[in-house]
């Protein structure tokens, strides 16, 4: 299993950084239709991971991950627009099925795909504003989250990290303190450093993830545990050094920082927290 991402991956995360960047001012219907029609919904598991890894930094406000990580999978196919999933069971907190064109039921008799609109998914407030997640009440769900799903989360949360672990470097770097730069004191040293492999760790570990999915290989779903719960124990330690090292400015409305720690968290909290993934590697 070739580990190094080739020129190719590398060519291709360097386009969507810079899409991604040009499409951002724009409104949210012109982003997503964008990334449609350059086929990023239609990327290999792990160009997908580089690609949300990308929107994550910068917290991507359309279905791209609903449609390309819970719908598809679970489908076999893209949907007729934007598309979401209900397989955990339950029908709580399901991602974008409040604007879902279409939604995946995974059923005791296989997976039913309804229009969004028949669901009546009604839409609750979580800590990111800019994330849709519904309730959806339906009958006979059964569970078995596509090992996809959870490699979609932990990219997106690695991005939304990595931007955070950058503005925070952007700061200590101009910041003073006593009349010497913030990033000068070894102790920011060592808690920025903390932040950087911790990013790297789970970056690995999604990447291996991704390429066990793509080989189908039997490790896949241990992977995608892994990957699930290494990026929401890297999101714990990003959000406690992020806040810290800004100070005061962290907690404000008006600063980016906030938008990219709730993003990560929500990451974390969707589809099981880092302690539930880790039991789960028990019996996988």
């Amino acid at each position: 299993m070739e580990f190094e991402l080739d020129e190719e991956q590398r060519m291709l995360r360097r386009t969507v950084r810079e899409t991604v960047a040009k499409v951002r001012p724009q409104p949210e219907d012109r982003q997503w239709e964008t990334y449609r029609s350059l086929g990023w919904l239609e990327a290999p598991p792990l160009e997908l991971a580089l690609i949300l890894e990308e929107l994550g930094y910068a917290a991507d406000p359309t279905p791209f991950l609903a449609t390309a990580t819970w719908f598809a999978p679970l489908t076999g196919r893209l949907p007729e627009g934007s598309g979401t999933a209900v397989f955990d069971g339950v029908g709580r907190y399901v991602l974008e099925a409040d604007r879902a064109d279409e939604v995946a039921l995974l059923t005791k008799g296989g997976v039913t795909v309804v229009p969004g609109a028949d669901l009546g998914a009604q839409r609750v407030g979580i800590l990111d504003p800019h994330v849709h997640v519904a309730h959806v009440d339906a009958q006979a769900l059964s569970a078995g989250v596509p090992d996809l799903a959870l490699t979609g989360l932990a990219a997106t949360a690695v991005g939304a990290c990595r931007r955070v672990l950058d503005l925070v470097l952007a700061h200590v770097k101009q910041r003073t303190q006593f009349g010497q730069v913030l990033g000068s004191f070894q102790a920011v040293k060592h808690k920025a450093a903390d932040m950087h492999v911790a990013v790297e760790r789970a970056r690995a570990l999604t990447h291996f993830s991704a390429l066990t999915i793509a080989e189908d290989d039997p490790r896949r779903t241990k992977a995608a545990h892994m990957a699930k719960a290494a990026a929401g124990e890297c999101q714990r330690l990003v959000f406690r050094h992020g806040l810290q090292l800004f100070g005061a400015m962290g907690f404000t409305w008006e600063n980016e920082l906030q938008l990219h720690l709730k993003r990560a968290q929500a990451c974390d909290l969707l589809l099981g927290t880092a302690s539930a993934h880790r039991k789960a590697l028990l019996t996988a």
